[in-house]
This record gives C-alpha cells, sequence and structure tokens, in this order.
C-alpha cells in the first residue's frame, strides 16, 4: 500500500505491507487523514537509522477487517480514529503506557492502519470526510483544555492567544457553542476577519498591548499554546484568581515567572495533553448536539504529503489541513 513515512532520517512516499488485524483489532482503511505540528516534528526526535515509520495521528476512513475477539464494530463500519492510545477514563493526567498514533505506533498517513478496536469511533454522520479526518487530535485537546481543565461555563470570557491553529479553531467553535465570549489574537489581517466569521467576538493583533486593548474586560480564562512569547503577556490580562491553561509550547518552552506577582493574583495554572476516550466520546457528543463542522483550510493527495508538510510548515493555514487517499 502507499503510505508517507519517515525512514533512515527521511521523510518520503513509499509502498509498504498491508497491515493484517490480530486479536482484538481492526485495519481501517483510510479516506482522510488530518496533519498536525506534531507530526512536522516526529523526524526530528527519531534516529538517522531508524527503520520506516508511518506518521500521522489524524484520521477516518471504513473498517475493512476485524480480528478474532472483535464485536463492538465491523466490516464497513464509518469510524474515525482515536490517536490517543491506552487512555480510557477521564483522570487528571495520562496514564502509564499513554502514547498518541504516529510514534511509535504506524500512523495515519497510508492507505491503511491497523490498531485496536478500542481506538475507534463512529464517524458523526454530519461531517464530511475530510472534516471527520482532521477532527479527533485538535478537537480533543481543545475540548478537554476548555472544559475538563478550564471549566469553561456560560458567561465566561475566553482569551486565545493565536487564531489560527487548529486547536484554536475547535476552541472558538466550542466556546462559542456553550454561551462563551471568545478573545483572539493574530498577526494575520487575513486570520483575523476568518476568526471573526467563525463567531470569535474580539479579534487582536499579536503585537497590539493587549492590557490596554482588554482593559474594559474581564478575562475569566485564558487557554494558550505558544509559549515564553505570549504566557506573562496572556497572564497579565487574566483577572485574580481567573484560570491559564497551557497545551503547547510553539515557542521557547521556559518561561519567566514572577512568582510573588503570581501568588498575590491567586492566579490558576493547569497543563493539559490530548484528552481520554471518555473525553472524546464527550467531545463527539457536543459537536453532534451543535452541528459543529471542522475548520478545513486545505486538501491534498497522499502523493501531495510534502506539499502539505511544507504548507503547514508555513504556519499560512486557518484551521486544519488534510489529506485525501
Amino acid at each position: 500500500m502507499k503510505a508517507f513515512v519517515h525512514d533512515k532520517g527521511k521523510v518520503k512516499a513509499a509502498e509498504i505491507q498491508d497491515p493484517v488485524a490480530g486479536n482484538g483489532e481492526v485495519v481501517v482503511a483510510v479516506r482522510t487523514a488530518g496533519l498536525n505540528r506534531r507530526d512536522l516534528a516526529i523526524p526530528n526526535r527519531r534516529s538517522e537509522d531508524a527503520d520506516a515509520l508511518v506518521l500521522g495521528s489524524d484520521g477516518a476512513g471504513v473498517i475493512e477487517s476485524v480480528g478474532e475477539g472483535v464485536t463492538d464494530v465491523q466490516v464497513g463500519n464509518e469510524v474515525i480514529i482515536n490517536p490517543a492510545l491506552r487512555w480510557h477514563e477521564n483522570s487528571d493526567a495520562p496514564p502509564t503506557g499513554f502514547d498518541i498514533l504516529g510514534m511509535p505506533d504506524h500512523g495515519t498517513f497510508a492507505e491503511k492502519v491497523v490498531l485496536s478496536a478500542e481506538q475507534v469511533e463512529k464517524k458523526p454522520k454530519h461531517l464530511s470526510w475530510e472534516e471527520a479526518g482532521v477532527l479527533t487530535l485538535g478537537a480533543l485537546t481543545g475540548y478537554r483544555a476548555l472544559f475538563t481543565k478550564g471549566q469553561v461555563k456560560e458567561g465566561d470570557t475566553v482569551f486565545i492567544p493565536g487564531a489560527g491553529s487548529g486547536v484554536a479553531t475547535y476552541l472558538i467553535l466550542f466556546a462559542k457553542n456553550v454561551g462563551a465570549k471568545v478573545i483572539v489574537t493574530s498577526r494575520s489581517e487575513a486570520k483575523q476577519e476568518q476568526a471573526k466569521k467563525l463567531g470569535a467576538d474580539l479579534v487582536l493583533d499579536t503585537e497590539s498591548d493587549w492590557t490596554k486593548e482588554l482593559e474594559d474586560e474581564t478575562v475569566d480564562l485564558v487557554i494558550d499554546s505558544v509559549g515564553e512569547a505570549t504566557f506573562n503577556r496572556s497572564l497579565d490580562v487574566l483577572k485574580k484568581g481567573g484560570r491559564i491553561v497551557i497545551f503547547g509550547a510553539t515557542t521557547d518552552d521556559h518561561v519567566d515567572l514572577n512568582l510573588r506577582k503570581f501568588f498575590y493574583g491567586q492566579y490558576q495554572l493547569f497543563g493539559s495533553t490530548m484528552g481520554s476516550r471518555q473525553e472524546l466520546r464527550a467531545m463527539l457528543d457536543h459537536i453532534k448536539n451543535f452541528k459543529t463542522h471542522p475548520v478545513v483550510d486545505r486538501t491534498f493527495t497522499l502523493e501531495e504529503a510534502q506539499d502539505a508538510f511544507d504548507y503547514l510548515k508555513e504556519g499560512k493555514q486557518f484551521g486544519k489541513v488534510a489529506l485525501r487517499m
């Protein structure tokens, strides 16, 4: 079968052996897959002599075959893939044994993928294949950060630095679904306009004076994935006693934190990563109830996977980038 792999230090298209379903496993014929920034980072985390690994965490497709002991799904079912491996029940942190599909296991950038039957869920009927294929990692990450950790509720004001990422688009959609006010930032005027169309109530230029711009706002919750470049600026606009949730660090991993200012402000800081199967199912119920559609910026074919990688590296997308098999 055709696949997009990292092999001996290179990212490339390849022909690899078709997978076979073992006990408790299913083979999914992948219709679409979604790119994440994690996929760009994985080649830098593997050795130069590492064997071929199929990249990709997000995907959706049709069950092609099932192994012994599989009873909950059958051939022909349309499914989405849960990339959060071995994390079933909601917990304060991922359990021992948690991994994300796409390393060390083969991922979704291939015509087929084999995985535990526990890792597939029914595809929401209102989603197109492109929308279903880009859903899970970003939407699950956003759902846990916003609801499990952030405890957002109707009437809250949520501040999200960076409007264009896939997770940010889900955060905007989910927060607006429950009646929260949403404030986002972006350097790009085009992304600012797209965020407004998606439902953001207020959009700031990243380079503006956030404290001045938001002096009349009460920010209850900040969800930040940028890191050093925005952490303290975000903290400056958060209300005393407010919550800040961090789920990534696209700039420097380390920040300078004024502890005295932090504890006097009674701020609450939470880390968040992906989410459990329990939260994934709650997120699927959420998007079904609100008929929410993921934002798909561009779709590439599997043969154009390198172009898709290059496009994501440029950071010009608003929402998700998809691969069509």
